[in-house]
Protein backbone atom coordinates (compact mmCIF):
# COMPACT_ATOMS: atom_id res chain seq x y z
CA UNK A 1 0.00 0.00 0.00
CA UNK A 2 2.03 2.78 -1.11
CA UNK A 3 -0.07 6.20 -0.29
CA UNK A 4 -0.10 7.49 3.30
CA UNK A 5 -3.43 6.31 5.44
CA UNK A 6 -4.80 7.89 7.83
CA UNK A 7 -6.11 5.12 10.75
CA UNK A 8 -8.66 6.37 13.39
CA UNK A 9 -9.04 4.81 16.73
CA UNK A 10 -12.01 5.14 18.88
CA UNK A 11 -10.53 4.36 22.59
CA UNK A 12 -13.09 2.50 24.77
CA UNK A 13 -13.70 -0.96 23.88
CA UNK A 14 -11.65 -0.48 20.78
CA UNK A 15 -7.93 0.25 22.56
CA UNK A 16 -8.46 -0.46 25.31
CA UNK A 17 -11.58 -1.93 27.52
CA UNK A 18 -13.24 -1.26 30.83
CA UNK A 19 -10.26 -1.28 33.18
CA UNK A 20 -7.52 0.43 30.53
CA UNK A 21 -5.78 -2.71 29.42
CA UNK A 22 -4.43 -2.27 25.89
CA UNK A 23 -3.54 -5.29 24.26
CA UNK A 24 0.57 -5.00 23.35
CA UNK A 25 -0.63 -6.35 19.75
CA UNK A 26 -2.68 -2.82 19.24
CA UNK A 27 0.29 -1.02 20.49
CA UNK A 28 2.57 -2.82 18.12
CA UNK A 29 0.17 -2.03 15.11
CA UNK A 30 0.01 1.24 15.63
CA UNK A 31 3.54 1.97 15.86
CA UNK A 32 4.39 -0.62 12.72
CA UNK A 33 1.45 1.16 10.84
CA UNK A 34 3.40 4.58 11.69
CA UNK A 35 6.58 3.41 10.70
CA UNK A 36 5.27 2.08 7.01
CA UNK A 37 4.29 6.22 6.50
CA UNK A 38 0.99 6.04 7.70
CA UNK A 39 -0.75 8.37 10.41
CA UNK A 40 -2.45 7.16 13.69
CA UNK A 41 -5.14 9.32 15.18
CA UNK A 42 -7.20 8.78 18.59
CA UNK A 43 -11.06 9.54 17.82
CA UNK A 44 -12.46 9.27 20.80
CA UNK A 45 -16.36 10.73 21.75
CA UNK A 46 -14.23 11.70 25.02
CA UNK A 47 -13.48 14.91 25.56
CA UNK A 48 -9.44 15.66 25.79
CA UNK A 49 -10.16 16.39 29.48
CA UNK A 50 -10.98 12.38 29.78
CA UNK A 51 -8.04 11.38 27.09
CA UNK A 52 -5.05 11.66 29.86
CA UNK A 53 -4.17 8.12 30.53
CA UNK A 54 -0.21 8.52 30.08
CA UNK A 55 -0.27 4.85 28.49
CA UNK A 56 -2.27 5.68 26.17
CA UNK A 57 -0.69 8.81 24.92
CA UNK A 58 2.55 7.81 24.94
CA UNK A 59 1.24 5.49 22.01
CA UNK A 60 2.61 7.96 20.07
CA UNK A 61 -0.68 9.53 18.35
CA UNK A 62 -0.24 11.63 15.26
CA UNK A 63 -3.40 13.69 16.22
CA UNK A 64 -6.55 13.93 18.52
CA UNK A 65 -10.26 13.83 17.18
CA UNK A 66 -11.97 14.56 21.05
CA UNK A 67 -15.18 15.14 22.11
CA UNK A 68 -17.09 13.93 18.93
CA UNK A 69 -15.49 16.05 16.58
CA UNK A 70 -15.25 18.88 18.76
CA UNK A 71 -11.83 19.39 19.22
CA UNK A 72 -8.77 18.52 16.65
CA UNK A 73 -5.19 18.35 17.65
CA UNK A 74 -2.52 17.42 15.13
CA UNK A 75 1.39 17.26 15.80
CA UNK A 76 0.56 18.57 19.28
CA UNK A 77 -1.03 21.56 18.06
CA UNK A 78 -5.15 22.58 18.67
CA UNK A 79 -6.26 23.50 15.27
CA UNK A 80 -9.91 23.02 16.03
CA UNK A 81 -12.06 23.97 19.12
CA UNK A 82 -15.90 23.80 19.73
CA UNK A 83 -17.71 25.26 23.07
CA UNK A 84 -20.92 25.68 24.08
CA UNK A 85 -22.29 28.70 25.02
CA UNK A 86 -23.17 29.55 28.67
CA UNK A 87 -26.89 30.48 28.04
CA UNK A 88 -27.73 27.16 26.32
CA UNK A 89 -25.79 24.86 28.78
CA UNK A 90 -27.39 26.25 31.47
CA UNK A 91 -30.73 25.67 30.12
CA UNK A 92 -29.91 21.98 28.76
CA UNK A 93 -29.01 20.97 32.57
CA UNK A 94 -32.19 22.60 34.07
CA UNK A 95 -33.94 20.99 31.19
CA UNK A 96 -32.45 17.42 31.41
CA UNK A 97 -32.69 17.36 35.10
CA UNK A 98 -36.28 18.37 35.03
CA UNK A 99 -37.37 15.28 32.79
CA UNK A 100 -34.77 13.18 35.16
CA UNK A 101 -31.60 13.07 33.63
CA UNK A 102 -27.85 12.74 35.45
CA UNK A 103 -25.79 15.08 34.06
CA UNK A 104 -21.98 14.64 33.18
CA UNK A 105 -20.57 17.82 31.19
CA UNK A 106 -17.29 17.09 29.30
CA UNK A 107 -14.95 19.64 28.25
CA UNK A 108 -11.54 20.35 26.78
CA UNK A 109 -9.70 20.67 30.54
CA UNK A 110 -12.84 19.36 33.07
CA UNK A 111 -15.52 17.15 33.39
CA UNK A 112 -18.23 18.18 35.58
CA UNK A 113 -20.57 15.71 37.80
CA UNK A 114 -22.64 15.99 40.80
CA UNK A 115 -20.65 13.45 42.64
CA UNK A 116 -24.33 12.67 44.90
CA UNK A 117 -26.41 12.13 41.16
CA UNK A 118 -23.70 9.38 41.18
CA UNK A 119 -22.71 7.66 44.21
CA UNK A 120 -23.72 4.19 43.42
CA UNK A 121 -23.11 4.22 39.53
CA UNK A 122 -19.76 2.47 38.34
CA UNK A 123 -19.03 4.97 35.55
CA UNK A 124 -19.26 7.72 38.00
CA UNK A 125 -17.13 5.77 40.29
CA UNK A 126 -14.79 5.28 37.14
CA UNK A 127 -14.59 9.15 36.28
CA UNK A 128 -13.92 9.90 40.32
CA UNK A 129 -11.31 7.75 40.50
CA UNK A 130 -9.04 8.74 37.24
CA UNK A 131 -9.85 12.51 36.83
CA UNK A 132 -9.11 13.92 40.41
CA UNK A 133 -8.37 17.47 40.30
CA UNK A 134 -10.44 17.83 36.77
CA UNK A 135 -13.33 16.46 38.13
CA UNK A 136 -15.38 19.22 39.36
CA UNK A 137 -18.99 19.84 40.67
CA UNK A 138 -22.01 21.24 38.30
CA UNK A 139 -23.28 22.93 41.22
CA UNK A 140 -19.95 24.56 42.46
CA UNK A 141 -19.03 25.85 39.43
CA UNK A 142 -22.54 27.07 37.89
CA UNK A 143 -22.01 29.00 35.00
CA UNK A 144 -17.88 28.68 35.09
CA UNK A 145 -18.02 25.26 32.57
CA UNK A 146 -16.10 25.17 29.17
CA UNK A 147 -17.84 22.31 27.77
CA UNK A 148 -18.04 20.66 24.60
CA UNK A 149 -20.82 17.95 25.25
CA UNK A 150 -22.63 16.13 27.56
CA UNK A 151 -23.27 12.91 28.44
CA UNK A 152 -26.50 11.88 30.52
CA UNK A 153 -27.52 8.68 32.55
CA UNK A 154 -31.36 8.24 31.65
CA UNK A 155 -32.27 5.24 32.98
CA UNK A 156 -35.84 5.98 34.13
CA UNK A 157 -35.87 9.39 32.49
CA UNK A 158 -38.72 10.63 31.00
CA UNK A 159 -36.32 10.51 27.81
CA UNK A 160 -38.89 11.22 24.61
CA UNK A 161 -39.95 14.42 25.50
CA UNK A 162 -36.57 15.74 26.60
CA UNK A 163 -35.19 14.97 23.36
CA UNK A 164 -37.51 16.94 21.59
CA UNK A 165 -36.95 19.89 23.98
CA UNK A 166 -33.68 19.98 22.97
CA UNK A 167 -33.24 18.89 19.00
CA UNK A 168 -32.64 22.14 17.67
CA UNK A 169 -29.14 22.42 19.45
CA UNK A 170 -28.20 18.77 19.72
CA UNK A 171 -27.69 15.64 18.09
CA UNK A 172 -27.93 12.02 20.20
CA UNK A 173 -26.24 9.29 20.30
CA UNK A 174 -28.78 7.06 22.12
CA UNK A 175 -26.55 4.10 23.05
CA UNK A 176 -29.32 2.57 25.42
CA UNK A 177 -32.11 3.39 27.24
CA UNK A 178 -29.42 4.07 30.21
CA UNK A 179 -26.81 6.60 28.05
CA UNK A 180 -27.39 9.20 26.04
CA UNK A 181 -24.21 11.82 24.85
CA UNK A 182 -25.48 14.90 23.49
CA UNK A 183 -23.51 16.08 20.81
CA UNK A 184 -23.96 19.73 19.53
CA UNK A 185 -25.48 19.89 16.13
CA UNK A 186 -23.93 19.13 13.24
CA UNK A 187 -20.63 17.39 15.06
CA UNK A 188 -19.60 14.25 15.32
CA UNK A 189 -16.57 11.99 15.13
CA UNK A 190 -17.42 12.08 11.20
CA UNK A 191 -17.30 15.67 10.76
CA UNK A 192 -13.88 15.54 12.83
CA UNK A 193 -12.35 13.06 10.29
CA UNK A 194 -13.20 15.24 7.35
CA UNK A 195 -11.71 18.11 9.01
CA UNK A 196 -8.67 16.14 9.50
CA UNK A 197 -8.88 15.26 5.84
CA UNK A 198 -9.18 18.48 4.75
CA UNK A 199 -6.27 19.62 6.79
CA UNK A 200 -4.10 16.79 4.94
CA UNK A 201 -5.02 17.34 1.73
CA UNK A 202 -5.91 13.10 2.43
CA UNK A 203 -8.84 12.03 0.22
CA UNK A 204 -11.66 10.39 2.58
CA UNK A 205 -10.77 7.07 0.58
CA UNK A 206 -7.40 7.22 2.09
CA UNK A 207 -9.06 6.66 5.48
CA UNK A 208 -9.87 3.59 8.22
CA UNK A 209 -11.83 3.41 11.24
CA UNK A 210 -12.04 1.13 14.21
CA UNK A 211 -14.48 1.58 16.60
CA UNK A 212 -17.20 -0.87 18.62
CA UNK A 213 -20.18 1.65 19.31
CA UNK A 214 -22.98 3.25 18.58
CA UNK A 215 -21.08 6.90 18.62
CA UNK A 216 -18.42 4.93 15.85
CA UNK A 217 -21.29 4.65 13.28
CA UNK A 218 -20.82 8.66 11.82
CA UNK A 219 -17.43 7.46 11.71
CA UNK A 220 -17.62 4.01 9.33
CA UNK A 221 -20.06 5.62 7.54
CA UNK A 222 -17.13 8.70 5.97
CA UNK A 223 -14.01 6.78 6.26
CA UNK A 224 -12.90 4.96 3.22
CA UNK A 225 -13.16 1.61 5.47
CA UNK A 226 -15.11 1.25 8.77
CA UNK A 227 -13.99 -1.71 10.92
CA UNK A 228 -15.83 -2.77 13.91
CA UNK A 229 -14.24 -4.56 16.65
CA UNK A 230 -15.33 -8.63 16.97
CA UNK A 231 -16.44 -7.72 20.83
CA UNK A 232 -18.75 -4.31 19.48
CA UNK A 233 -22.00 -3.84 19.48
CA UNK A 234 -24.33 -5.41 16.79
CA UNK A 235 -25.07 -2.18 15.26
CA UNK A 236 -21.47 -0.88 14.77
CA UNK A 237 -20.90 -4.21 13.23
CA UNK A 238 -23.66 -3.92 11.01
CA UNK A 239 -22.64 -0.14 10.05
CA UNK A 240 -18.74 -1.19 9.21
CA UNK A 241 -17.08 -2.43 6.19
CA UNK A 242 -15.44 -5.30 7.92
CA UNK A 243 -15.02 -6.86 11.33
CA UNK A 244 -12.06 -8.00 13.08
CA UNK A 245 -11.43 -10.36 15.99
CA UNK A 246 -12.34 -8.67 19.23
CA UNK A 247 -10.13 -6.36 21.44
CA UNK A 248 -7.90 -8.74 23.61
CA UNK A 249 -7.90 -11.15 20.58
CA UNK A 250 -6.08 -9.21 18.36
CA UNK A 251 -8.35 -7.69 16.58
CA UNK A 252 -6.42 -4.13 15.97
CA UNK A 253 -3.25 -6.08 14.79
CA UNK A 254 -5.32 -8.97 12.65
CA UNK A 255 -7.17 -6.16 10.60
CA UNK A 256 -4.11 -3.95 10.39
CA UNK A 257 -2.03 -7.02 8.50
CA UNK A 258 -5.28 -8.20 6.81
CA UNK A 259 -5.42 -4.27 5.02
CA UNK A 260 -1.75 -3.98 4.25
CA UNK A 261 -0.89 -1.24 6.86
CA UNK A 262 1.56 -3.44 8.31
Amino acid sequence: MAERKAVFFDIDGTLWDFENRIPESAVAAIRALQKNGHLALLCSGRTRAFIREPKLLDIGFDGIVSGCGTMIEYEGRVIFRRSLEQELLEHTVRTVRRYGFRPILEGPEYLYMDREEFAEDPYGKKLISEMGDCLLGISDHWGEWEVSKLACATEGADREPCYEQLARDYDYIIHNEAVTEMIPKGFGKDTGIRRVCGLLGMPLEDTFAFGDGMNDIGMFEVAGTGIAMGNGSPAAKEAADYVTDPLHEDGIWNACARFGLI
